[in-house]
């Protein structure tokens, strides 16, 4: 095999969650552009079915499934379909996440509790319901989708920031239970020009923090999908329980404040 053809994903199937815009359509797309049918999932049906357009119009199957991560019967509803119509799950990547800054003397237990769930526990339930549809298949492959954030010591982000530095653990941890059948890695990003943080950002904020990074750009999120994909494919086949930063080099917050 060439070094380029470590980098395909031929024959496989991909489930990305939250890949109706942003880092989630990027990673679709390169999924697909190498090779792979996509399952694209996110609450709105409308942007999921673009995206599924485009998958199609690279050659590859796709699927548009409406799907709120918080709901376990949904998320049961997306796997389940997903197998059924494209016949294997080989690949999944938990992209669905977020959170804002919190002020942690305002922020009740309650409202943590929900930011962890919504980035971590909704991520170890679809590695229980896809791990062993993988194995069935003969192997298998985890990207989640953490954050900078979850090394950066930062004010008003203990929420968002703890959320992560969870996945990320996870990430490691998962990786030894379910070895060898199925890899399990990380991309954690930096600030990323999407088009709805583009479309909120002041322009000095924007240079503040381009100012702050070493590489001076924010990144974009083909950076992030060309590290899944590396992650997804057999380039990285030596690769499990690794989180690799695309921070455009900055070792510590870019955020302004």
């Amino acid at each position: 095999m060439s070094i380029l053809q470590r980098f395909h994903l031929d024959g496989s199937v991909a489930i990305v969650t939250g890949s109706g815009r942003g880092i989630g359509r990027a990673i679709a797309l390169a999924y697909a552009e190498a090779g792979a049918d996509v399952v694209c999932s996110a609450r709105s049906l409308e942007d999921v079915q673009r995206v599924a357009e485009e998958v199609r119009a690279l050659g590859r199957r796709a699927l548009a499934i409406a799907c709120d991560v918080n709901d376990s019967e949904q998320r049961k509803a997306l796997v389940s379909q997903s197998h059924e119509q494209m016949g294997r799950i080989t690949h999944l990547v938990n992209n669905v996440g977020g959170g804002g800054p919190n002020d942690p003397l305002s922020m009740s237990p309650e409202q943590f509790d929900e930011i962890l769930r919504f980035n971590v526990s909704t991520a170890y339930a679809f590695c229980q319901l896809c791990v062993p549809l993988m194995r069935e298949a003969g192997g298998g492959n985890i990207v989640n989708i953490s954050s900078v954030a979850a090394r950066y010591s930062q004010r008003h982000f203990s929420a968002y920031g703890a959320a992560k530095a969870a996945l990320s653990h996870l990430t490691r941890l998962l990786a030894q239970d379910f070895a060898p059948l199925v890899r399990v890695n990380a991309v954690a990003p930096g600030p990323t020009l999407t088009e709805a943080l583009n479309g909120v950002m002041p322009a000095a904020m924007r240079q503040t923090m381009e100012a702050n990074t070493p590489l001076k750009c924010l990144g974009s999120p083909e950076d992030i999908a060309a590290a899944a994909l590396y992650l997804a494919s057999p380039a990285s086949a030596w690769v499990s329980g690794k989180i690799i930063d695309v921070d455009g080099g900055a070792d510590s917050t870019v955020w302004p404040g």
